[in-house]
This record gives C-alpha cells, structure tokens and sequence, in this order.
C-alpha cells in the first residue's frame, strides 16, 4: 500500500555464549555495524581475540539458524532477532573455561619474614600502633576477664545439680519452668551449660546435641542453657488445664 513503510528497530538484544566460558551474556548491539565490527565488541564480552572467533547464530528458542560468517556484511542482514544466540567459537583451540578454574591460577605469596621487613603493610601498622593481636596488654585484660567469667561460671553450675526444679530466664523470652538434667561441659560449645527439661514441648531437642545425647527427654522438651539463665527451687509444674473437658 502506498503511503505504509517497514520500520525496524535500528538495535537488537541478543544472548552470548562462548567456548572461552559457561556463562551467558545478554547485549544490544546496532543493527548497522558490519560482522568484522561486531567481532570487536564481543572481544571485550567473552575474551576471545576477533580475530579468532566464529560466529553461530541461534534462535530464541536455541535452534540453530546459520553462520554469521562474512565479514563485511551488516549485522542486520542476518536474521537476528531479539533473545537471539550468538554462540562464539573460539577457533585459536586455547582450553576453554581457563578464566574460570582459579585453582589452576598460580597464586604468589610472599614468605612471612620478607613480608616482616615490610613498612607499610597491614601487619606493620598493627605492630607500631599496638593493635589488635599485637596488642599485649589489651590481650591480657581480656584473658583475664575470661578466666574470671569461666570461674564465676564454674561456681553457678556447682549450685546446681540434676534432678533439682528450676526456672529458665532468658532475655526477650518468658519464664520456662523445668528439671535439671545435666551440668557440665559438653563438645558442641566451650563452657558449663545446664540442660533442661521443660514442662511443656518449649524446647529444640531430646537431649541430643550433634548426635551425642546428654539427657533423655521427649523431642521439643530439652534445651541447654547458661547457669546464670538457671534458678532452681521449689518450682511445681504448672497446671495449664489442658486436660479439662470444654
């Protein structure tokens, strides 16, 4: 019909893929750069050299189409279409995915006394400013802070005993009522911790910790907790009337 003209989006969007790696890539490119052009820019996206590549093109659905193979052609003689495939082939036969494996990179590192000598490093500047593990004195207060909790620790767990009543107080939570089951320490954390047994199904497990059971109790009963959490006493399990009739 006179008067009515094709318009053609003067760019495209297109998926590229390589041999060089395993990913894929979306681009727009200009529809009116040559195939030669065109290989230029994909340098930069797979790493192949220009020179190097062979260009496949793919549909939207992955089936294959044709060769982008002339040079001087305009890319938008070639059927490509948005969600397109360029598959590029790495013709030079380098190993593929070589940019990927960093445990075939060979890595430098530099010996500890060379890197002693150094001045401006990281470990220098700790050293001259006395900080962080370098700093011997602020060391020191802190293991003798944690010798002191680990005793004033030590003294509430010898308060208690396995099979005495207790409540549970932690921060943010309400009060648990229980039994004592276990003092002591255990292998899943440094420490004196008591594992409860709580009235109710309030708890994370049966006794069991990484597969070691410390105390025998139903699933959702037990719980560990630090001594100070802990108060035993004459505590009655309550009475929440689950049993009544309704």
């Amino acid at each position: 019909m006179d008067g009515v003209s094709l318009i053609t989006n003067p760019t495209v969007s297109v998926r590229v893929t390589s041999t060089a790696n395993s990913f894929e890539a979306l681009r727009r490119f200009n529809r009116a750069i040559t195939i030669a052009e065109f290989k230029c820019k994909l340098e930069l996206v797979v790493g192949i050299q220009a020179s190097c590549m062979d260009l496949q093109l793919f549909s939207s659905t992955d089936a294959f189409l044709q060769k982008l193979d002339d040079n001087e052609a305009l890319m938008g003689s070639y059927p490509v279409d948005d969600n397109c495939r360029i598959h590029v082939i790495d013709k030079s036969g380098s190993g593929s995915g070589g940019f990927e494996d960093l445990s075939t990179v060979e890595k430098f590192q530099l010996p500890d006394e060379a890197y002693d000598k150094r001045s401006e490093s990281v470990r220098s500047f700790l050293k001259k400013n006395k900080a962080g593990r370098f700093n011997e004195e602020k060391a020191a207060q802190k293991e003798e802070l944690q010798v002191q909790r680990d005793a004033e620790e030590k003294l509430l767990a010898e308060a208690l005993a396995p099979g005495l009543r207790c409540e549970v107080q932690l921060m943010g939570q309400p009060t648990r009522r229980g039994t004592v089951m276990y003092v002591g320490n255990t292998e899943f954390k440094p420490g004196y911790w008591v594992g409860v047994k709580y009235d109710e199904p309030l708890g994370k497990h049966d006794g069991s910790v990484n597969g070691k059971q410390y105390f025998q109790c139903q699933p959702k009963y037990g719980a560990f907790v630090k001594p100070q959490f802990v108060t035993v006493g004459d505590f009655p399990e309550e009475d929440f009337g689950l049993s009544d009739e309704m």
